[in-house]
């Protein structure tokens, strides 16, 4: 991007890997390195890793189950608003509104504690889901950096 006095200070990545349990660390490292452009605090840089780890765990194990995919991780900032959108192609949430309540899992026999969304959903300021079945889900994520 260009470097404008008039224009707000922004930056975006795009990272495409595959729904291999072992990417999850890379996507956890590479939002915080790229977060790190805005200065954040280890809280925030936590907080950012923990809602990164979990929305891509639930892509490897409720989008793709188990099957590899691709996932895409999309991050921006725009002045100290990181926006994070995770994508999967998988077989998408049926009903996104009980996916999200606390200690809902539909998969009791993998041992999941149902607590993902809510994690998220506590770690970010905003949260959003879309998805559509056999097409795949995308988790909108936003964090205002030093408030």
């Amino acid at each position: 991007m260009r470097e404008d006095t008039n224009e707000v200070s922004a930056n975006e990545m795009l990272l495409i890997f595959e729904s291999n349990p072992v990417n999850e660390g890379l996507a956890r490292v590479t939002a915080a390195s790229f977060c790190t452009q805005l200065n954040p605090t280890l809280e925030e840089i936590a907080d950012l890793k923990t809602a990164v780890s979990e929305a891509v765990t639930n892509c490897i194990i409720h989008g793709y189950e188990g099957r590899r995919g691709r996932i895409e991780m999309h991050l921006s900032y725009r002045e100290r608003e990181l926006y994070v959108d995770i994508t999967d192609y998988g077989v998408g949430i049926s009903d996104v509104e009980k996916a999200m309540e606390p200690m809902y899992t539909s998969k009791p026999d993998k041992d999941r504690s149902g607590m993902g969304f809510t994690f998220m959903e506590a770690f970010m300021d905003e949260l959003s889901v879309e998805s559509e079945l056999d097409k795949g889900t995308v988790v909108h994520m936003k964090k205002i950096i030093g408030r």
